[in-house]
């Protein structure tokens, strides 16, 4: 038999094993394409706004690679090792080392290359369609078209080259440190057999759950004013990151034996096939896989944590907006909102209009709030902040005595904890005023910069607003008093008048400000943003799941065996198949459960500095993982199902 055909017969045989790991390739080498593509592409520096699209996609690519890198490296020495026998019947019959590199070098060679030309072909083919997706989430009426980047060719390619040359590097050292008798002894050395649970490996158990639930505590109190200056906050970050990590670690290396060893003594020892396909394999193989099993949940809660405040972050935006600018159009002065108007009537565009006065004060607030954080260079004995009279809002009617805050955001409320009532002194230039705080009203009557750009307004009666306007510091005023806001009643209209107001104040620097305008410039960036992670977190799920899919291969074709002699003794594959099922159940939602457990815990403790929105977003993004996570635990039981058909 010749080289070429005893490598295309080893092709041919290893490709039922090799068909997840060839997709895998085809994926990553597509999606890196896409995004290479789309990095080179005209129309992601052109979109409006500040940001620069090609530039954010190039750092995305960085992390892609390094995530396709260790996928593919990790998934060869898997498979290097399943065929550590045949690489050992080669050196029997007297090939040397060196040919044997030769040969798996080449079938190497041929199942790369293919995969990675099919993965080009699928990624510049698919590449339009990204790239209207991103158009879609980032709201810019562009045209997409495809076009064949040589640039993003080039680039892929010596990445991939690059890779390739790793996985051989690996695999050379792999046979020249391997005798012959090690090469049969690999695949049987690679998970530990069955021992007892010691002492040390129970406490290490204990301590595992202790840890991950003292990070979520320490979590979950991080921003509840428990911590109360900037160094404190930060080891309380960095202890959680510590505190989860290592948790998960010893989890895995003592919790989950510990915890079956317990389910497995409250039977005294009787266990039915299903508990002893499913039980007794995981307790001690998750053992062995305690730092992989360690590594894809960190990570995944790291993919989810983050797809999860991308995501708030772009379903807020239209809900922050409107917050921040409580009408359609923020006009700075008279003569603005007369040309505005103008613009409209002769556009036969109906709108409403209000003018508010704002005034600017300091206010001693200590009687109504703390600071969660002493370090913040904020005295609340003396606040500016703007003044706004009831008379001008038609939905608030204050008493003489009385004061209502108004317009704020849950970042501000979880760093400032306002009381329910209290005192609160406003002071003029000259003179003070005592009132009674009676409440907070999250929806803003001003732009914040009419209140220092974060803390709310303060509304008063008019007999009060008037004094202090009798009586103002000239030093802290705002250049304008006057906050003009206007409305577009019918919602078909809005579109055409946010043109006209581009028209009119396009060049023009200022407070003229469209509620429109701000929401499409954050979904620019929150948008881009979102799109990147989900493409990087859409790729660790995959390679995540391969390699989890691997791994079961691998542990399938050990057990093999057993399985031979439990059908011998009569037990079906049904029988067989449900404690496979659990025992599935359990390799694969052991790391989700973990990875969802810590990524809620973390998005919990910051969520509000991303949006105003939490459960919609955070369940979505969890709901898909799930499902998308869960098509590997599918594969992984039909592959297990078919090892146990060919048992008998």
């Amino acid at each position: 038999m010749s080289l070429n055909q005893l490598i295309f017969r080893n092709l041919k045989k290893n490709l039922k094993n090799y068909y997840l790991y060839v997709f895998a390739l085809i994926f990553s080498s597509a999606l890196y394409f896409s995004f290479v593509t789309l990095q080179y592409d005209p129309s992601m520096d052109e979109m409006t706004g500040s940001i620069k699209g090609g530039a954010a996609l190039r750092a995305a690519s960085i992390l892609l690679v390094a995530i396709v890198s260790i996928f593919l490296i990790y998934a060869n020495n898997l498979f290097i090792k399943r065929r550590s026998k045949e690489i050992g019947l080669f050196q029997l019959i007297g090939m040397t080392k060196g040919k044997i590199f030769r040969i798996l070098t080449l079938e190497n060679f041929l199942l790369y290359s293919v995969s990675v030309i099919i993965g080009i072909g699928a990624g510049f083919a698919f590449s339009k369609l990204i790239l209207m997706i991103l158009f879609k989430i980032i709201d810019i009426d562009m045209l997409a078209e495809l076009r064949f980047s040589p640039e993003a060719l080039l680039q892929t390619a010596i990445v991939f080259a690059v890779i390739y040359l790793l996985i051989m590097l690996m695999n050379y050292l792999f046979i020249k440190r391997q005798s012959i008798l090690s090469l049969f002894k690999v695949t049987s050395s690679t998970e530990t057999r069955v021992r007892k649970l010691s002492i040390f490996e129970i406490l290490i158990g204990i301590v595992g759950i202790t840890l991950i639930l003292t990070g979520y505590y320490v979590s979950s109190k991080l921003f509840s004013g428990d911590f109360t200056n900037m160094n404190l906050l930060f080891m309380a970050m960095a202890f959680i990151l510590a505190s989860v990590i290592i948790g998960t670690y010893l989890f895995f290396k003592g919790s989950v034996s510990f915890i079956f060893n317990l389910i497995r003594k409250s039977k005294n020892g009787y266990l039915n096939i299903n508990e002893v396909l499913s039980l007794s394999s995981i307790m001690f193989r998750m053992r062995s896989n305690a730092m992989l099993l360690s590594i894809i949940t960190t990570v995944s809660a790291l993919a989810i944590g983050l797809l999860s405040l991308s995501y708030i972050s772009y379903y807020s935006v239209d809900n922050g907006a409107a917050s921040s600018q409580p009408d359609m159009f923020t006009l700075a002065d008279s003569e603005d909102a007369a040309a505005f108007t103008a613009k409209l009537d002769a556009e036969n565009i109906d709108y409403s209009q209000k003018e508010i006065e704002v005034l600017q004060a300091n206010l001693n607030i200590g009687d109504i709030m703390d600071s969660a954080l002493e370090e913040m260079n904020f005295d609340p004995a003396n606040v500016s902040m703007g003044i706004v009279s009831d008379e001008a809002l038609e939905e608030i009617d204050a008493e003489a005595d009385e004061v209502l805050f108004a317009g704020y955001n849950d970042a501000l409320g979880r760093f400032y904890n306002f009381e329910d009532e209290g005192n609160i002194t406003l002071f003029s230039k000259s003179s003070s005023m005592d009132l009674r705080y009676i409440g907070l009203e999250k929806q803003s009557v001003v732009p914040y910069f009419f209140s220092g750009g974060g803390f709310p307004a303060a509304i008063v009666d008019e007999a009060v607003f008037t004094q202090l306007q009798n009586d103002l510091d000239p030093e802290i005023q705002l250049e304008t008093s006057t906050y003009i806001g206007m409305n577009i009643k019918e919602e078909a209209q809005y579109e055409l008048a946010n043109e006209v107001f581009n028209d009119l104040f396009a060049d023009s620097e200022g407070m003229n400000m469209s509620r429109m305008n701000s929401s499409a410039s954050q979904k620019l960036v929150m948008g881009l943003a979102m799109f990147i992670v989900g493409f990087l977190g859409l790729t660790f799920l995959i390679t995540s799941g391969c390699i989890l899919y691997f791994k079961q291969m691998d542990e399938s074709e050990d057990e093999k065996p057993s399985y031979v002699i439990l059908r011998k003794l009569g037990f079906t594959q049904w029988d067989l198949l449900r404690g496979i099922q659990a025992k599935q159940l359990f390799s694969f939602g052991i790391p989700l459960v973990l990875g969802l457990s810590h990524s809620y815990f973390a998005v919990q403790s910051g969520w509000f500095f991303f949006g105003n929105d939490l459960w919609t977003p955070m369940l979505i993004v969890m709901v898909v993982y799930t499902g998308l996570y869960s098509i590997f635990g599918v594969l992984s039981l039909m592959y297990y199902k078919r090892v146990i058909r060919e048992a008998l």
